[in-house]
Protein backbone atom coordinates (compact mmCIF):
# COMPACT_ATOMS: atom_id res chain seq x y z
CA UNK A 1 0.00 0.00 0.00
CA UNK A 2 1.04 3.27 -0.76
CA UNK A 3 0.11 6.96 1.36
CA UNK A 4 -0.71 9.50 -0.61
CA UNK A 5 -0.98 12.95 0.76
CA UNK A 6 -4.05 14.94 -0.48
CA UNK A 7 -3.26 18.68 -0.40
CA UNK A 8 -6.06 20.31 -0.48
CA UNK A 9 -8.05 18.39 2.25
CA UNK A 10 -4.75 17.36 4.16
CA UNK A 11 -5.80 13.57 4.00
CA UNK A 12 -3.52 10.64 3.70
CA UNK A 13 -5.02 8.13 1.49
CA UNK A 14 -4.20 4.87 1.05
CA UNK A 15 -4.05 3.17 -2.36
CA UNK A 16 -2.94 -0.68 -3.23
CA UNK A 17 -0.16 -1.25 -5.27
CA UNK A 18 -2.95 -2.77 -8.35
CA UNK A 19 -4.06 1.44 -8.28
CA UNK A 20 -0.67 2.77 -8.40
CA UNK A 21 -0.21 0.92 -10.95
CA UNK A 22 -3.29 1.56 -13.19
CA UNK A 23 -2.27 5.23 -11.95
CA UNK A 24 1.23 4.90 -13.56
CA UNK A 25 -0.43 3.17 -17.04
CA UNK A 26 -2.93 5.88 -17.30
CA UNK A 27 -0.12 8.88 -17.37
CA UNK A 28 2.13 6.82 -19.18
CA UNK A 29 0.19 5.27 -22.10
CA UNK A 30 -2.97 7.83 -22.46
CA UNK A 31 -2.00 11.28 -20.90
CA UNK A 32 1.28 11.86 -21.81
CA UNK A 33 0.86 9.86 -25.61
CA UNK A 34 -1.94 12.49 -26.42
CA UNK A 35 -0.09 15.32 -24.96
CA UNK A 36 3.16 13.94 -27.40
CA UNK A 37 0.63 13.72 -30.55
CA UNK A 38 -1.50 16.98 -30.29
CA UNK A 39 2.11 18.71 -29.53
CA UNK A 40 3.26 17.44 -32.83
CA UNK A 41 -0.13 18.70 -34.58
CA UNK A 42 1.35 21.97 -33.48
CA UNK A 43 4.51 21.43 -35.53
CA UNK A 44 4.54 23.15 -39.04
CA UNK A 45 6.37 20.04 -40.94
CA UNK A 46 3.32 18.08 -39.32
CA UNK A 47 0.60 17.30 -42.77
CA UNK A 48 -1.79 15.53 -41.07
CA UNK A 49 -5.48 16.88 -41.58
CA UNK A 50 -5.80 17.85 -37.83
CA UNK A 51 -2.56 20.04 -38.19
CA UNK A 52 -3.41 21.12 -41.57
CA UNK A 53 -6.94 22.38 -40.18
CA UNK A 54 -5.27 23.82 -36.83
CA UNK A 55 -3.11 26.00 -39.42
CA UNK A 56 -5.52 26.98 -41.66
CA UNK A 57 -8.09 28.34 -38.81
CA UNK A 58 -4.81 30.05 -36.93
CA UNK A 59 -4.40 31.51 -40.08
CA UNK A 60 -7.93 32.68 -40.85
CA UNK A 61 -7.35 34.64 -36.99
CA UNK A 62 -10.24 32.38 -35.86
CA UNK A 63 -8.98 31.99 -32.69
CA UNK A 64 -12.69 30.94 -31.40
CA UNK A 65 -13.15 27.97 -33.99
CA UNK A 66 -9.36 27.10 -33.17
CA UNK A 67 -9.92 26.32 -29.74
CA UNK A 68 -13.29 24.48 -30.26
CA UNK A 69 -11.60 22.29 -32.79
CA UNK A 70 -8.29 21.71 -30.77
CA UNK A 71 -10.44 21.20 -27.97
CA UNK A 72 -12.51 18.38 -29.99
CA UNK A 73 -9.65 16.90 -31.24
CA UNK A 74 -7.21 16.82 -28.27
CA UNK A 75 -10.44 15.27 -26.42
CA UNK A 76 -10.44 12.23 -29.47
CA UNK A 77 -6.84 12.13 -29.24
CA UNK A 78 -6.71 10.94 -25.29
CA UNK A 79 -9.97 8.42 -26.09
CA UNK A 80 -7.74 7.03 -29.31
CA UNK A 81 -4.87 6.34 -26.58
CA UNK A 82 -6.96 4.67 -23.97
CA UNK A 83 -8.33 2.52 -26.63
CA UNK A 84 -5.17 1.77 -27.99
CA UNK A 85 -3.42 0.92 -24.75
CA UNK A 86 -6.28 -1.38 -24.62
CA UNK A 87 -6.01 -3.02 -28.04
CA UNK A 88 -2.26 -3.23 -27.07
CA UNK A 89 -2.85 -5.12 -23.79
CA UNK A 90 -0.92 -2.60 -22.33
CA UNK A 91 -4.18 -1.24 -20.30
CA UNK A 92 -6.20 -4.94 -19.26
CA UNK A 93 -10.01 -3.41 -18.70
CA UNK A 94 -12.72 -5.43 -18.54
CA UNK A 95 -16.42 -4.10 -18.36
CA UNK A 96 -19.41 -5.21 -16.98
CA UNK A 97 -21.93 -5.62 -19.64
CA UNK A 98 -26.39 -5.02 -18.68
CA UNK A 99 -26.54 -8.60 -18.32
CA UNK A 100 -23.70 -9.06 -16.20
CA UNK A 101 -21.29 -10.69 -17.85
CA UNK A 102 -17.55 -9.60 -17.56
CA UNK A 103 -15.74 -8.73 -20.58
CA UNK A 104 -11.70 -8.12 -21.76
CA UNK A 105 -11.80 -5.43 -23.81
CA UNK A 106 -8.97 -6.56 -24.79
CA UNK A 107 -9.88 -9.72 -26.20
CA UNK A 108 -13.62 -8.82 -27.07
CA UNK A 109 -12.24 -5.86 -29.22
CA UNK A 110 -9.79 -7.74 -31.37
CA UNK A 111 -7.18 -5.13 -31.05
CA UNK A 112 -9.69 -3.05 -33.02
CA UNK A 113 -11.04 -0.49 -30.29
CA UNK A 114 -9.21 2.52 -31.81
CA UNK A 115 -10.32 2.31 -35.25
CA UNK A 116 -13.75 1.13 -34.25
CA UNK A 117 -13.39 4.94 -32.11
CA UNK A 118 -11.47 7.10 -34.82
CA UNK A 119 -12.54 5.54 -37.94
CA UNK A 120 -14.68 7.25 -40.79
CA UNK A 121 -17.83 6.11 -39.68
CA UNK A 122 -16.97 4.77 -36.24
CA UNK A 123 -18.03 5.60 -33.11
CA UNK A 124 -17.74 9.59 -32.86
CA UNK A 125 -18.00 10.39 -36.18
CA UNK A 126 -21.73 8.87 -36.72
CA UNK A 127 -22.80 6.52 -34.30
CA UNK A 128 -22.89 7.80 -30.67
CA UNK A 129 -21.45 11.56 -30.75
CA UNK A 130 -23.93 13.95 -30.18
CA UNK A 131 -21.96 17.35 -30.60
CA UNK A 132 -23.39 20.77 -28.34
Amino acid sequence: MKQVTDRRMGEINIMSNTIVFFGKKIVEQVRDNAIRSCDQNLEKRMQSPIAKRWRKKKEEGNIEELQKAMIADCVDEIIFQLLNAIDQADLHISITTTNGKIVDLSEEGLGELAGWYMGSGGWRAERYSKPS
